[in-house]
């Protein structure tokens, strides 16, 4: 079992690797070896994650989401697998820490009354240049 945040886990079990060839580095082997990851994370299936987090999961991991509810995350940044492999679990981890912090409930603001004030001042202002505009216009 792997502890993620405090309330969120995930088992091993729940991870599917496919090691593919990439096009990232990989000197001689970059066309023989299958060095790159493809992690494969059914979010939908994961019993260590509530609803609350796996509704901000999905909306975070946005087109790397299966119709399904399965998230695919590559990895060919590094030479070999391992490294690859690190990589993509820690980037799914990563994202499921982001996807359990609460966003901040936004509190509507009222603008001041000196930011009223200036708004009505600068219309005003604009309303007077226009009208000066026209008076030139007229024939004399």
């Amino acid at each position: 079992m792997i502890h993620i945040t405090e309330s969120a886990w995930i088992r091993e079990e729940e991870l599917e690797e496919n090691f593919v060839r990439g096009s990232g580095p990989g000197g001689q082997n970059v066309n023989k070896v299958s060095s790159a990851v493809q992690l494969r994370f059914n979010v939908r299936a994961a019993p260590g994650l509530s609803e609350e987090l796996k509704s901000r999961l999905e909306r975070l991991a946005g087109s790397r989401l299966s119709a399904e509810g399965i998230l695919v995350i590559s990895a060919q940044r590094y030479r070999t697998q391992e490294a690859n492999r690190a990589d993509a679990r820690e980037r799914l981890f990563e994202l499921i820490r982001r996807a359990a912090e609460r966003p901040k409930t936004r509190r509507p603001t009222r603008p001041t009354l000196a930011s009223k004030r200036r708004r009505l001042e600068e219309k005003s202002r604009r309303g007077e240049a226009k009208r000066r505009r026209n008076i030139r216009l007229l024939p004399e």
